[in-house]
């Protein structure tokens, strides 16, 4: 669970951080669209059932180390920021937490031979 609040910070700094440096329009709107998706990757990671949601992050973590040279970010500090944050996000994302309940069980449930 701590690795995901750490991820919803590190979203919420994508988001906040095009403002504070005057990023590029590029990189400010890749900001703008990824962080709020982190940030709700992280949230629904954050209850026991859905803590597979968290693995969602991958993806946008490639992209943040990826983006900078993709978009031709103008600014060293938005390209180490995203550089940074992509790189943290993929190791936070990989915490996986402790599992104190079973829920369900997937389709397995449907073939399984213990019949009561």
């Amino acid at each position: 669970m701590w690795a995901q609040v750490i991820n919803i910070c590190f979203g919420l700094w994508i988001i906040i951080a095009p403002g504070i440096f005057d990023y590029n329009p590029a990189a400010a709107d890749n900001g703008h669209i990824l962080g709020p998706v982190i940030v709700t990757f992280s949230v629904v990671a954050l209850w026991e059932a859905t803590r597979v949601v968290r693995k969602w992050n991958y993806p946008i973590a490639v992209w943040l180390l990826l983006g900078p040279w993709i978009l031709e970010y103008s600014s060293d500090i938005a390209v180490a920021s995203d550089m940074i944050s992509g790189m943290l996000i993929l190791i936070f994302s990989s915490f996986k937490g402790e599992v104190k309940n079973e829920y369900g069980g997937g389709w397995a449930v449907l073939w399984n031979n213990n019949d009561p």
